[in-house]
């Protein structure tokens, strides 16, 4: 009986050890691959974020007066209450117009390497005067955005204080630069895949580890990896097999429509994966709803793997684990209109 007793407590203890050295190797791994959130905002190149100017961007983000309907505000298609995103396959523009792509969320875009699915925009300044300009989203001319502001009485006050010293502080450019540095606030730190990272190997189930270790080994992490778990670089959608014609039309061409180089044909930023079970539907198309089906997809697509029910399940459930704390932003009381303000269009 002792001897017995002693044999169950040595493999009790060589099975203990080599489930913590198991952790400790994929703790290393995860570690090599990917980074956490910070808690606090970055800082943006050559645009200092203040209170003031952080005050200003969120109430510019909010208010649809900036569209030529005054209809349509950033929020609309990058709802923070829906993950920085808007719920729909491709968002609603000026005149009822759909927009061509699925719209990204704004939630830590401050940490990809370019914007938009097709990289056109190299921050967030650019990606933010983009929309605003674009006849088929928020359809206001250029020159007509300062002019929409400035017949605002009350914004002026607010640029002025968040561009003191300029003459003329109501410009298109300094709306960008607003509007980054509140966008530059959207982070969602504080994830179980972000605990993780930090130590605490508590904070992912069972089986979220599981889909961890297969999304490494599997190779998803060759395109999905940084702090983003994404955003950092560009790759073909069907590198191993092209997927199926509604989610890669043939008439979107990806970043070849940017660079007219050939080998960008059906190129696209690879998303980040942060918040993505919030995100659905999936895909530039947007004609994904279920996240399963999504991973299910990108395995033969991508690495050339016919996933097993099981693999995809707790891939997916590793996927849950990078939904951070959402951004609590209080809506803002905007500037009123006058009688002198440009009038929306129809």
């Amino acid at each position: 009986m002792a001897r017995s007793l002693a044999a169950a407590f040595i493999i009790a203890a060589l099975t203990a050890a080599s489930a913590s050295s198991a952790q400790t190797d994929l703790t290393t791994k995860a570690r090599q691959l990917f980074k956490p959130i910070p808690s606090t905002p970055p800082s943006l190149p050559g645009n200092q974020a203040t209170p003031a100017k952080v005050l200003l961007g969120k109430m510019l983000f909010f208010d649809p007066r900036l569209s030529a309907s005054h209809a349509i505000s950033c929020n609309s298609c990058h709802n923070i209450g829906l993950g920085g995103a808007d719920a729909e396959s491709t968002s609603i523009g000026h005149r009822w117009q759909r927009g061509g792509r699925n719209a990204p969320t704004v939630l830590n875009a401050v940490f990809n390497k370019t914007e938009f699915w097709d990289g056109r925009a190299k921050d967030l300044e650019q990606q933010a005067g983009g929309p605003i300009v674009n006849p088929v989203e928020m359809g206001s001319p250029a020159p007509h955005v300062a002019e929409q502001l400035k017949g605002i009485p009350g914004y002026l006050k607010y640029f002025s204080k968040a561009f003191p010293g300029e003459a003329n502080p109501i410009t298109l450019t300094n709306v960008e630069k607003a509007i980054a540095v509140f966008e530059a606030t959207l982070i969602t730190p504080k994830a179980p895949f972000d605990q993780f990272l930090e130590g605490n190997s508590n904070a992912l189930s069972a089986n979220q580890k599981e889909g961890l270790a297969l999304f490494i080994d599997k190779g998803c992490s060759s395109c999905h990896n940084g702090i983003n778990v994404g955003g950092g670089m560009y790759a073909p959608f069907g590198v191993v097999e092209k997927p199926a014609g509604e989610l890669l039309p043939a008439n979107d061409k990806g970043r070849f429509m940017v660079t007219k180089t050939p080998s960008d044909e059906y190129v696209f930023k690879v998303p980040t994966l942060r918040n993505i079970a919030l995100t659905a539907p999936y895909f530039h198309t947007g004609q994904v709803w279920d996240l399963r089906e999504a991973v299910a997809i990108m395995g033969t697509s991508q690495i050339g793997a016919q996933l097993t029910k099981d693999e995809i399940s707790k891939i997916t459930s590793f996927l849950e684990s990078l939904t951070g704390e959402q951004p609590k932003v209080t809506y803002p009381i905007l500037p009123a209109s006058s009688a002198a303000t440009p009038r929306p269009q129809p």
